[in-house]
């Protein structure tokens, strides 16, 4: 792409140069000042500071007109290059920031099944041309990636409490013991965890959101889960669990697993909060900032049962709660 292509855009950021690169181009200062619409004394100016700053002459002057020197040659085809650069630099970032753009969202395997998609769905009937970008890992990864500039915003669980990061609860979604349909617990409306403490647990990786959340249920219900098994997907613990290996506190799942019971837990923290996460300090694309907004506002629509739904009390066993779909997938 030629640097005259995008003449207005590379005035107002390096002006000199594309002065300097229209006289070169001319051997002429009235010629250029008349192309670029400005006084010849504005354009010899800049001629003028150049060659300050460079320290050497970088034109001859021949009657009226002008010829590059030998210094001026090479220094013209470094700045053409440069202005090629820059030019393609500025249309790369007036194209991510204008509308409809794209959008980098970074979230839990957990919430690919359904929250997710079911949110992205949402945002592109308002905006069919947005792009979408997704990235998924666990808490920790989300956070690296958010930090390095891969991601704009992340969806995550437990939300980070770190300086640099500005985390916005977006949602709440209920915790369940999971067991088999055979259990001794199975048919009971609702349980203590502390009921469970017996029982060989299968668990998220240590390292997830959810593994973490756990943990500090038990601990607080009195008791440190005896772990026989480890997954980092959702639907791989319950598959162990439906085998008989084990109980599980999961998060509703978005279709009910046959030889799964899912029972509410009677304690008040048993639920995960869901955060929509960016960097302080990183200006948000509009596109990216009205995404945001949206999920504030609907979040909580997309999992399995409704903010007051967390206690369970209330709830059936094995119901996926009122508010249409759950999260299933990774451990988050």
């Amino acid at each position: 792409m030629e640097w005259s292509d995008d003449r207005r855009q590379l005035m107002s950021l390096c002006p000199d140069l594309v002065r300097f690169a229209a006289v070169a181009r001319l051997e002429h200062l009235s010629g250029a000042a008349d192309e670029l619409g400005v006084p010849q004394s504005t354009v010899s100016r800049s001629v003028a500071r150049l060659e300050r700053a460079v320290g050497c002459p970088l034109f001859d002057r021949e009657g009226r007109g002008l010829r590059l020197t030998r210094q001026g040659r090479v220094f013209l085809g470094r700045v053409r290059t440069a202005l090629d650069e820059i030019a393609v630099g500025a249309d790369e970032l007036r194209r991510a920031t204008d509308r409809p753009g794209e959008i980098a969202l970074g979230f839990l395997p957990a919430l690919g099944t359904a929250p997710v998609p079911q949110l992205v769905s949402w945002f592109r009937a308002r905006r069919p041309g947005v792009r979408f970008r997704l990235v998924q890992s666990n808490a920790e990864g989300l956070l690296a990636r958010l930090r390095s500039g891969e991601v704009d915003l992340c969806l995550t669980s437990p939300l980070p409490d770190e300086p640099d990061v500005t985390a916005t609860p977006v949602a709440r979604e209920p915790l369940r013991l999971v067991v088999p349909a055979g259990h001794r617990l199975a048919g009971r409306g609702a349980v203590r965890l502390a009921d469970a403490a017996g029982e060989d647990f299968v668990m998220a990786t240590a390292g997830y959101g959810l593994r973490r959340l756990v943990d500090d249920l038990c601990a607080a219900a009195g008791f440190t889960p005896r772990v026989a098994f480890e997954g980092a997907e959702i639907s791989t613990i319950r598959g162990f669990v439906a085998a008989g290996l084990g109980v599980a506190v999961l998060p509703p799942p978005s279709v009910a697993t046959p030889g799964l019971v899912d029972l509410p837990l009677t304690e008040p923290t048993a639920h995960r909060t869901v955060g929509l996460t960016h960097v302080t300090a990183r200006h948000r694309t509009p596109v990216a900032a009205d995404f945001a907004a949206m999920v504030l506002t609907r979040a909580q629509e997309c999992f399995g049962g409704a903010e007051g739904d967390a206690g369970g009390a209330d709830a059936g066993a094995g119901v996926v709660g009122a508010g249409g779909v759950g999260a299933e997938g990774g451990g988050g």
